[in-house]
C-alpha cells in the first residue's frame, strides 16, 4: 500500500459569499494537486464543481471576476456525490494552501457532517498565510494571494479552485527563492524590502527637535517674559527661559523638555498661546496711542535712540 504522509496535498474551496443574516456557505468547487515535496513535481490532480443544496445562495452573476455563478454550477453533482473522490486525495496526506486552517478545512469539516460522513484528517497541516506573514511579511501590501502573485508578476487571480491552487504554489516557489537569497547574503539582502516600502516617515528623537520661534528683538522677549510670567506653566517658563538666550531658535533635548499637555499636544504650532495678553493701553484707546506716538516723534530729536526704541516696543507689543 502506497505511503501517503509524506506526500503534500494543496487544495482550495470556492464557495458562495454570504450576504443574507443566517445565510450558510455552501461548497461550489473544489480542486486539489498532489505535490512530491523534494521534488516539487505534480504528481496528481482532482478538480469538480459542485452543486450546493441551496441554489439560490448563488447569485446569477458572479460575485467576483472570473468566479462561478447559478449557471456554472446548475448541472454539477453533489457533494455527496463527489465526496468519496475529495475523501481519498486529502486523508492522510499533508494538507497545504492559503489561509485553509480558518476557512478551508472548516469547510470541509461542516460539508462531511451535513452527509452524516466523518471527514478527511491530515497528518500536518501547512497554511501558507501564517508561514508566509511570518517569514516574508507584507512585501506586497498585504497578505492576500492576488497581491502576492501580483508582486511576483505571475497573473490575476482567477477565484477557481485549480488555478488558484496552482498559483499558491508559484508563489511559495518565488517567496521561498526570495527568502533563500537574503540569507545567504544577510548583511546586503536582508531587510532591505522594509526600507524600500517603508512609508515616507522620519522618525526624530527629542535631542534633534528645533522649534522655530518668532522672530522678534531679544528686548522684546524680556518685556514678553516679564508679563507672562505670572500666567504660563512651569513647562512653558523654560521655553521662555531658552527663548531669552536664543532668541530666533530653542534646541530642546530628552532631559529639558517636560512632556506637553494635551491642550499644547493638539495645538499646530508650539508658539502659539491660547491666552489673552495684557495690552499696555486699554481696547478702543487708539487715539491715546496715536497721540503717545505723536509726542515720542516730536522729541525724537532730543531724545536719546536707546529711549526711542525702548518707548516704541511697549507701545507696538
Amino acid at each position: 500500500m502506497q505511503d501517503m504522509s509524506n506526500e503534500i496535498v494543496f487544495f482550495d474551496l470556492e464557495t458562495n459569499v454570504p450576504n443574507k443574516p443566517g445565510q450558510k456557505f455552501w461548497v461550489l468547487e473544489f480542486g486539489a494537486i498532489v505535490v512530491c515535496p523534494r521534488k516539487l513535481v505534480e504528481l496528481g490532480s482532482y478538480c469538480t464543481l459542485i452543486r450546493p443544496g441551496d441554489l439560490s445562495a448563488v447569485g446569477l452573476n458572479p460575485a467576483r471576476c472570473h468566479g462561478i455563478s447559478r449557471g456554472t454550477v446548475l448541472n454539477a453533482p453533489s457533494f455527496e456525490e463527489v465526496a468519496d473522490k475529495i475523501f481519498k486525495i486529502l486523508n492522510g496526506r499533508i494538507w497545504a494552501g492559503h489561509n485553509i486552517r480558518r476557512f478551508d478545512c472548516v469547510r470541509i469539516k461542516e460539508a462531511f457532517k451535513e452527509i452524516g460522513r466523518p471527514a478527511p484528517e491530515p497528518v500536518a497541516l501547512i497554511d501558507s498565510l501564517g508561514v508566509l506573514s511570518e517569514k516574508f511579511g507584507k512585501r506586497a501590501g498585504n497578505m492576500k494571494m492576488a497581491s502576492l502573485a501580483a508582486y511576483f508578476g505571475l497573473g490575476e487571480q482567477k477565484h477557481r479552485s485549480l488555478d488558484d491552487v496552482r498559483m499558491n504554489l508559484e508563489v511559495l516557489k518565488h517567496c521561498a527563492t526570495v527568502l533563500f537569497l537574503e540569507s545567504a547574503v544577510p548583511g546586503v539582502l536582508e531587510d532591505q524590502w522594509q526600507h524600500n516600502s517603508s512609508p515616507n516617515i522620519t522618525t526624530r528623537s527629542r535631542s534633534n527637535v528645533v522649534i522655530k520661534e518668532p522672530s522678534v528683538p531679544t528686548t522684546m522677549n524680556k518685556v514678553w517674559h516679564e508679563d507672562q510670567k505670572s500666567s504660563i506653566s512651569s513647562p512653558m517658563k523654560k521655553r521662555c527661559h531658552q527663548d531669552q538666550a536664543t532668541p530666533m531658535m530653542t534646541t530642546r533635548s530628552r532631559s529639558k523638555v517636560s512632556k506637553p499637555s494635551a491642550e499644547e499636544a493638539n495645538r499646530k504650532s508650539p508658539s502659539v498661546l491660547n491666552r489673552h495678553r495684557v495690552v499696555p493701553y486699554p481696547t478702543g484707546s487708539l487715539g491715546q496711542m496715536t497721540e503717545k506716538v505723536k509726542n515720542i516723534l516730536q522729541n525724537a530729536r532730543k531724545t536719546p535712540l536707546n529711549s526711542l526704541l525702548k518707548h516704541s516696543h511697549t507701545l507696538l507689543r
